[in-house]
């Protein structure tokens, strides 16, 4: 019996043995890592806009009449000065013909009072006629040469709108729009109505976009901008800004301003109209380490935070001074100053993991470029990577430090709970990151 008793003592303890292996084991593999890595980081501003032609042309009609025929029809190419539709010009024919008839009876009229002129200057020079007369000769001749001058004009008038009878194309370009059909009749009382809209060379186009007045400060003639349109939802295209206009628009209370972005269209893919959702380039960094967003807004558990706490005072006790890791909490829990700010290991939801705050909200000044990575050293124990942070695209940061090297394994998040009292490891994500002015964290 005490045999029988022995050997289950025995089975207890190698089944206790093991348990304590796999839990370990679990505990080991309960992270989800993310590698640094080398690349590009860009900082971006977005916004939407509308493509459109630099430059487009509503032609019109300075005469009235009704449209004899049209010459050509929409997305037609056309070249300056060639005939696009008629108006009907029977009226303006017409008056064309009596203003020729006045130029001639005017001209009968001059020929006449010259004549008269001539005659009593004569008669004038002989004393056979008084002054009076004379002078009255002379006045006639000179209305006779107004009236006639008068009728020249009517006749270029009448000359000039039965030329506006043929419309033409005021520029090289594609008619983007037809507003009238053949029959129909158009009025040119007060303002010229609109038949064609024909825009310039669709090889260069430009967007018109709409940038907060938070962040019009980033944008610059020159700068690199990237889009992409609907019809083409896999495709990126390129830009420059052209021009950052003084015009401003407000809606529920937000202001925004107008940007000309320059496009190249060689291909014709792009047409007027299209969405373009639009970046800005505000700042690029090539070739540094970088590293998930994820990883920098971790939130440790709080098994994880006495884990390194204690590895903290053994060092401590040790009197080895402490790690840089150790000394980096140790600030984070210190606060910069001095204070006993919440830190990293304070549990403030507000604080994150020390990344966004190396003091939290009681100790010192704030530093929103520093910020810390969870790791696991050569031993497989926990440690942190004090970094400085630069910019961010939305889901990478740029990160540099005297620890961070390619391929580093940051901690993201725990996939399963490690101790009692773990925290979500997504708590928090929507809460700002390193820097107010950095998206996504």
């Amino acid at each position: 019996m005490k045999k029988v008793w022995i050997a289950l003592g025995v089975l207890a303890v190698v089944a206790a043995a093991w348990f304590l292996i796999g839990n370990r084991k679990s505990e080991a593999n309960s992270y989800r890592f993310v590698a640094v890595e080398r690349g590009t980081v860009e900082q971006t501003v977005s916004s939407t806009g509308t493509l459109r032609a630099t430059s487009t042309v509503q032609v019109g009609t300075q005469v009235s009449g009704r449209i004899e025929a049209i010459y050509v029809d929409f997305n037609d190419h056309v070249k300056k000065g060639e005939l696009i539709a008629t108006i009907d010009p029977t009226l303006l024919q017409q008056e064309v013909r009596s203003a020729k008839a006045s130029v001639e009876r005017a001209k009968a009229e001059l020929d006449q009072a010259r004549r008269e002129w001539e005659r009593n200057e004569r008669l004038y020079e002989d004393k056979v006629v008084t002054e009076s007369e004379y002078t009255t000769a002379q006045y006639q001749m000179s209305v006779a040469k107004t009236a006639y001058e008068s009728a020249q004009i009517n006749l270029d008038k009448a000359e000039r709108n039965l030329g506006y009878t043929e419309i033409r194309a005021p520029v090289d370009g594609t008619v983007l729009e037809r507003n009238v059909d053949v029959g129909q009749t158009v009025a040119a009382s007060l303002q010229a109505p609109q038949l064609f809209l024909i825009a310039g060379d669709l090889s260069q186009m430009e967007i018109l976009a709409l940038v907060d007045e938070s962040d019009i400060g980033q944008i610059e003639p020159g700068q690199e901008v990237r889009f992409t349109v609907q019809a083409y939802p896999n495709r990126t295209f390129g830009g420059t800004v052209k021009q950052v206009r003084l015009q401003s628009t407000t809606q529920e209370n937000v202001v925004n301003y107008y940007v000309a972005i320059s496009v190249s269209n060689e291909d014709g893919t792009l047409l007027p109209g299209m969405t373009a959702t639009v970046e800005f380039i505000v700042k690029r960094a090539e070739n540094v380490f970088k590293v998930s967003n994820a990883a920098l807004r971790f939130q440790p558990t709080e098994a994880m935070r006495e884990e390194v706490q204690a590895r903290r005072r053994s060092e401590r006790k040790e009197g080895a001074g402490g790690s840089d890791s150790t000394r980096a909490l140790d600030r984070a829990r210190r606060g910069g100053a001095g204070g006993e700010g919440p830190g990293a290991f304070g549990g403030d939801a507000g604080s994150g993991n020390g990344a966004r705050h190396w003091g939290g909200r009681n100790g010192g000044a704030s530093r929103s470029d520093r910020g810390i990575l969870w790791t696991l050293d050569k031993d497989g124990k926990l440690d942190i990577v004090p970094v400085k942070v630069g910019i961010t695209d939305g889901q990478y940061t740029e990160i540099t430090g005297p620890k961070v090297t390619d391929g580093l394994q940051a901690i993201a998040a725990v996939t399963s709970s490690v101790s009692e009292g773990a925290t979500n490891p997504f708590e928090g994500q929507n809460q700002r990151g390193p820097g107010r002015h950095r998206p996504g964290f």
